[in-house]
């Protein structure tokens, strides 16, 4: 039996040609209805045609006209994390932040991010699939947006949607590396008008660990965390590593509210770059100077990395917090202790598996597959130890 076409159908010429009629579909806008409208179909003597309304269809069309008017008008970028291997608080500036030194690496965890040009000349809009992330100018996607505008006087706003996967308040630098996404895929979108080193040093003015994201993976970083020494990566890419964290966030203002510089490690930063380049990774080269208050903060998080340490039993090279927390890592094994499954107390936490991860110069960090290349420790080792001596 024939399908009624609907009220607002008078006629389908089915003699039109294919592009004339995607001309006019793309312009048509169905009116509001009472519920939903999936499809319909027009049936004559001979022919039947059925159309199918994609409620993204409309988006898309307009996606399409931008792409004409670009050579580049969307991207879909990888927005990896890092760890901090060891952390150093070197002591207080005059300025009221901290001098750090620090090896920090880049993992496999990440965001993604889908940027495409708007036709708005006035706003940028960004949606993400969290509750609770900010999605104004608190943001530092859209602060990073905002300042490569004001840097090159682009005048191009953009869609935005955050896929988050990165836990907030974790001590990975989730935010930051978005925000280093965000200055790349701008760039990128406005046809490279600045060089990857003059987004880096534009970078430091909207966040300390956003300029590592422009190394390419491991680095040196010093100062706020601003000052950054590319280094060849110091350990195998496929050497696996877990993420355990607590619901319990730690606060970064309070943890360095709470720090004692009199009691922070005294072991040159420098001797532990040399320590990594000998030995790789082990225990005592993982020192996290932000611990102690960390812990004096969230006393649980203390719990949970002597738990791990003794659960392991020697399963894990290392276990240490990430940045200021409340992050704890565990390398050598992808696998969490069994009692973070078995405790009630655990049943909330973030589980992740990960590995060390780089990119290639001239292009943005790619999300990992499935199966990590191999390298050995002894190969990485070597171009290591040629960059520290130069330090």
């Amino acid at each position: 039996m024939a399908t009624a076409s609907p009220p607002f159908i008078s006629t389908l010429n089915l003699a039109q040609s294919s592009s004339s009629f995607k001309t006019s579909f793309a312009s048509f806008t169905p009116p509001k209805l009472l519920r939903p409208l999936s499809s319909f179909s027009v049936k004559s003597s001979r022919k039947q045609v059925e159309i199918v309304f994609d409620p993204d269809e409309r988006l898309n069309k307009i996606g399409d006209h931008v792409d004409k008017e670009a050579p580049l008008s969307r991207l879909n970028l990888f927005s990896p994390c890092k760890i901090n291997v060891f952390l150093r608080i070197t002591g207080k500036r005059e300025d009221g932040f901290h001098d750090l030194a620090s090896l920090f690496h880049v993992i496999s965890l990440g965001d993604t991010i889908k940027f495409s040009l708007s036709p708005s000349k006035s706003k940028d809009r960004l949606s993400t699939n969290v509750q609770g992330v900010p999605v104004d100018g608190r943001n530092l996607i859209i602060k990073a947006l905002n300042l490569y505008r004001k840097k090159t006087g682009s005048n191009k706003f953009f869609w935005i949607h955050l896929d988050k996967k990165v836990p907030t308040g974790a001590g990975l630098g989730g935010g930051s590396s978005n925000a280093a996404t965000a200055l790349w895929a701008a760039n990128q979108l406005n046809g490279g008008l600045v060089t990857e080193k003059e987004l880096q040093e534009w970078s430091s003015e909207i966040g300390s660990d956003i300029p590592f994201f422009f190394s390419h993976g491991a680095a040196y970083c010093t100062g706020r965390g601003e000052i950054v020494q590319d280094l060849p990566p110091p350990f195998p890419l496929d050497l696996p590593m877990v993420l355990i964290k607590p619901r319990e966030a730690c606060s970064t203002a309070e943890v360095y509210k709470r720090l004692r510089l009199d009691q922070t490690s005294n072991i040159n930063p420098l001797t532990l770059l040399e320590n990594v380049s000998s030995d790789g990774v082990s225990q005592s080269i993982c020192v996290n100077d932000l611990e102690p208050p960390a812990f004096s903060v969230l006393p649980s998080l203390k719990r949970l990395k002597q738990r791990i340490i003794a659960s392991g039993r020697g399963e894990y090279d290392a276990v240490f917090m990430s940045g200021s927390g409340s992050t704890i890592v565990g390398i050598g094994s992808p696998d969490p202790p069994q009692f973070i499954y078995d405790d009630e107390e655990y049943k909330n936490v973030f589980l992740s598996e990960a590995n060390f991860m780089t990119r290639e110069a001239n292009e943005w960090y790619k999300e990992p597959a499935s199966a990590t290349a191999t390298t050995s420790s002894a190969e990485f080792r070597m171009d290591f130890q040629g960059e520290v001596s130069k330090l």
